[in-house]
This record gives structure tokens, sequence and C-alpha cells, in this order.
């Protein structure tokens, strides 16, 4: 049995528009909002060992991949992995980096668990709510996730999973990053680092 309030508050996700992210959020692959990755698993941040920028590790059924975030472009790719030595369902949920991650440990999220951070330190926030379940939708909000009001005001509906499973959602350590994951694809927003803390 459903309250008024959880009433309420499915019809406004469920009429929501899908828009894009506003700004100062873009979409790294601007010719398409996603890009195609089949068989995708999980996804994992870390630093660019030569200046902290976030890099994106994608594992998935043909491999692994190692991509810019600010550029999109691919940096890296295994197609034949060490099945020995990544397992993305263990217990550390982590894989080996390669190309610029080799000799770190990426800890990856995504069909066999894990997260990814859903918060950033000024106030950003994305949550995964599904109104018409088994179909997920993904929220990016200015409010810390309170999602009031109808939408575009201070939260936006991002992505609507209709045509393959949700892997994973949500930003780098740094906050400048935002991704969607699913099977079949993978959404990469990104923005410039922000300002944080007082000012001197």
């Amino acid at each position: 049995m459903f309250t008024e309030y959880e009433l309420q508050l499915r019809e406004r996700f469920l009429t929501a528009p899908l828009t894009p992210a506003p700004a100062p959020w873009r979409a790294v692959f601007p010719s398409h909002a996603s890009l195609p990755i089949g068989g995708l698993l999980g996804v994992g941040f870390a630093p660019d060992p030569r200046d902290g920028h976030d890099l994106l590790m994608v594992v998935s059924q043909g491999g692994h991949g190692v991509f810019d975030t600010v550029t999109g472009a691919l940096l890296a790719r295994d197609r034949d992995p060490d099945a020995d030595i990544c397992d993305p369902a263990g217990p550390f949920l982590t894989c080996p980096g390669i190309g610029p991650l080799t000799g770190t440990h990426v800890r990856i999220a995504g069909l066999h668990g894990g997260g990814l951070h859903s918060t950033t330190e000024d106030g950003w926030a994305v949550d995964v709510v599904s109104p018409d379940w088994p179909h997920h939708r993904v929220l990016l909000s200015a409010d810390g996730g309170l999602c009031h009001g109808p939408a575009g005001g201070v939260w936006w509906l991002i992505h609507h999973t209709t045509h393959a499973p949700l892997r994973t959602a949500g930003f780098s350590p740094t906050g400048t990053t935002l991704t969607v994951a699913t099977s079949t694809d993978l959404t990469l927003l990104t923005r410039a680092r922000p300002a944080i803390g007082p000012a001197g």
C-alpha cells in the first residue's frame, strides 16, 4: 500500500522529461549520448598518474579499456585480460589497471556489486529510481538529492534505461565526472573541477 506522498513522488518521476544535464555538465561523447559497449560488466574511476584527472576503466565481456573522461579517448585496450588476476566478482571488486593505470588496482562497480559516489562536495547528487520497474531512471540534482518541485528546477532526469539493465551510476571521487553504465552502453558527463572551501 502506497502513501499519498509515495504516489505523488512516483508520478513526479514518471512524468519528468528526459533532458540533457545542465551546465556546468557536458557530454563527453557529444555526437551520441552514449558509447556502445556490448557486454559491459562494470566501471571504475582512477586518477591519471600524470596529472590527476579522472580516468575510467571499463570491464566488459570483450575485455578491458581505459577512457580519458575529458576527451573520451580510448587510452588502452586489453581484449584478453588474465582472468586469474582480474576478478570483478571477487571479494575486493577490483581489477589491475592497464595503459596509464598499469601498476594500480581499480575498484569496479557494476553487475557484481560495488558502488560509485552518489554525491559531490559541492552539493550535486545522483539517484536511481524505478517507478516503472524493471526500468531505471537516473536523476541528477543540485539540491543534495531531495528532488523537490518539478523536473528542470533543481533536478533533472538525465537517463532512462528502457533497453538494457543498469550496471551502475555515480560520480568519480573528484566529483568532476558522472557516468551511467548499462549492459550495452556508457554515458559520461564531465565538468571543470569546482572550488571547494573558503577563498584565500
